[in-house]
């Protein structure tokens, strides 16, 4: 029961020995929590199914200065979740740290990956990264960089916890040989950056590593739990540091952060915050809300102009992810948030049946709006 994890609310009015007047000593997660809205309450009312992890960071500005205030729910590192496309953040973050440090390369450089028909810029991969969650985009940035570099450069910055181990959505996504990439110089000179070999992964030994009751290969039911123990590993804390690195790097000393120009910087922010049909997707297939879960992701509707989200989504078997700094540039707002739920009924993995539309989408939303009011509302 809900209870059990957030005692503080039988204590959630106290009487003020001065003034006699009723004082709410619930921090935000709890009055959050334990809303009576059923996108809420149907996930708290059995919190032990879904998996649920939220971390929350309200922001001060007094001074000149900033500061954050953290509060967690049930976050545990060592409580496995599948991370999906929140993945992608780093990568891109790192895609365009490597490419400050090349040669004659920058975000804008044309390239194309052996043997595949697709020729872009760092910068249109990177877009698409953010507006859309491209798994090919992502899988092309990964042959860039490999997965020795992605996880000797996140480990040497004090973020949390992470393991990024593979491409997605591809057959042979674990391959540890990554693909050259073709480079172009100029319109009609060409380079080619070598492949590299990598390490391979080593299992994980982490709580719920393996999951359900079983999974689908193919056609097929495998009546044994899904081991996720060679799978991309990049927890609720570990996404929350990176997020406040990238949005607030003044706060940051240079070992604590991935290295990126101020210039580099603001090309991430615009990433971050824009919108499908911003850069050329269609309006109706990606709404507003299409990598935006918290606030809108149960909506069809206009985020409007002055509220600005900067964010990683993420969903794959079951698990919706989102990491997010939040902006109301109108009522002088803002706040972090980083959440995953898992909706898996069933308890089968990759056999397409969650329960996305149904709970997770609307909890996640639900989240993100009302801990929106509680700022809203705070003195």
């Amino acid at each position: 029961m809900f209870t059990r994890y957030i005692t503080i609310t039988l204590l959630a009015l106290l009487i003020s020995c001065d003034s006699q007047e009723k004082v709410d000593i619930r921090g935000p997660l709890e009055t959050v929590l334990a809303s009576q809205n059923p996108n809420i309450k149907r996930v708290m009312d059995s919190v032990h199914q879904y998996a649920v992890q939220i971390k929350f960071s309200q922001i001060d500005r007094k001074n000149g200065g900033i500061s954050f205030k953290d509060y967690d729910f049930q976050v545990d590192s060592s409580r496995y979740f599948y991370p999906a496309s929140t993945v992608k953040f780093p990568i891109a973050l790192l895609t365009l740290s490597k490419l400050g440090s090349m040669d004659g390369l920058d975000r804008n450089t044309k390239f194309y990956v052996e043997g595949d028909t697709v020729e872009s810029t760092f910068a249109r991969e990177i877009e698409k990264i953010f507006a859309v969650s491209d798994n090919q985009s992502y899988n092309r940035l990964f042959e860039f960089l490999g997965q020795n570099y992605i996880n000797s450069e996140l480990t040497q910055i004090p973020f949390g916890p992470v393991r990024i181990s593979h491409r997605v959505s591809t057959p042979d996504s674990d391959e540890i040989t990554t693909r050259p990439l073709i480079v172009y110089q100029n319109d009609s000179t060409t380079t080619t950056l070598p492949n590299t070999i990598n390490t391979s992964a080593k299992s994980l030994t982490l709580t719920d590593i393996q999951k359900g009751l079983g999974y689908m290969d193919g056609d097929s039911l495998v009546r044994e739990p899904f081991d996720f123990s060679l799978k991309n590993y990049y927890p609720i804390e570990t996404q929350h540091q990176v997020l406040k690195t990238v949005m607030f790097p003044e706060k940051f000393q240079s070992e604590e952060k991935i290295h990126l120009s101020p210039d580099q910087l603001d090309f991430v922010h615009t990433a971050m915050r824009t919108l499908p049909k911003n850069t050329g997707y269609d309006a109706e297939t990606y709404y507003d809300g299409y990598c935006k879960f918290f606030m809108y992701g149960d909506l069809k509707e206009n985020i409007p102009e002055h509220i600005k989200i900067y964010n990683k989504v993420g969903d794959a078997y079951g698990t919706l992810t989102d990491c997010a700094y939040i902006q109301d540039t109108k009522n002088n707002i803002e706040f972090l948030l980083t959440a995953t739920i898992m909706v898996n009924k069933n308890a089968i993995f990759n056999d397409n049946d969650y329960e996305y539309d149904e709970i997770g989408f609307p909890f996640l939303a639900e989240l993100g709006r009302e801990l929106y009011n509680y700022e809203l509302n705070r003195k």
